[in-house]
């Protein structure tokens, strides 16, 4: 199974500043994730020409389930996650991850009917100061939405804006969650164009086997938005379980 977590700020070229929402589109496309995490998502802004871009995704790729999360309001739309998920979702929350007076954050937590069990996915978007981070960390691990899924394979994914790499060892870790993008060295997603910093990163706990994680360092996605893609390859541990009836994959190109 495949996720795919991207920041596409809001469909804007990270270094030519243009609004080119098929560029955004055709490199979601060509991971061919069966899980899409994005961040910035507009709704009826301006610079986005007032399209809806969750209802673009949703149209694009026809198959998948959505789950969209305002967090930042404008005077005409906002922004904010968006979850697209190949398989039904058997239960779906988001949470609001403000700290204090500063921007609004969100986290979106589904279990998904995989064709290998449930899935607890935990996508969000972290604030910009590390005291904040950490604050929204433990604010979602100790929220009742997020334990009533502790049973539960867990992937939390997304843009942690952590750019010293320290919620790893500080807040996951003794939760249980181990890193999938280390070192940090081989994941560098920001700004696309000359990534240095690794911004978007995978963390997991319970019965799941990573087969692969990868930054998607295509000509495309370096111009497509200011942070690269992230996608993670991984199976749920056990014996695989039958498919939902009518969720079948798509074959993998």
């Amino acid at each position: 199974m495949r996720i795919l977590s991207y920041n596409i700020h809001k469909g804007i070229g990270g270094r030519d500043r243009r609004y080119r929402f098929g560029r955004v589109l055709a490199v979601i496309e060509s991971a061919n994730p069966d899980i899409v995490c994005l961040q910035e998502v507009d709704r009826n802004v301006r610079r986005s020409r007032f399209h809806d871009q969750p209802q673009l995704l949703v149209d694009y790729f026809g198959d998948r389930q959505p789950l969209y999360q305002m967090n930042v309001r404008l005077k005409e739309g906002g922004y904010g996650n968006l979850l697209l998920s190949r398989w039904p979702m058997a239960s779906h929350h988001q949470i609001s991850l403000r700290h204090e007076e500063r921007k609004p954050r969100g986290a979106q937590l589904a279990v998904l009917k995989t064709p290998e069990g449930l899935l607890h996915v935990v996508h969000w978007h972290l604030g910009l100061v590390e005291r904040e981070r950490r604050w929204q960390v433990r604010h979602l691990l100790t929220h009742s939405l997020f334990r009533a899924a502790d049973n539960l394979p867990t992937i939390v994914i997304g843009d942690s804006n952590d750019w010293r790499n320290q919620l790893a060892e500080s807040v996951l870790g003794p939760h249980g969650f181990h890193q999938v993008t280390a070192p940090i060295s081989r994941f560098r997603t920001f700004p696309s164009y000359l990534a240095m910093g690794s911004l978007d990163k995978a963390f997991v706990r319970g019965e799941i086997s990573i087969r692969q994680a990868r930054v998607v360092r295509t000509r495309l996605a370096r111009i497509a938005s200011d942070h690269l893609p992230l996608i993670v390859d991984f199976h749920l541990n056990g014996q695989p379980k039958a498919e939902p009836e009518g969720e079948a994959a798509r074959p993998r190109s």
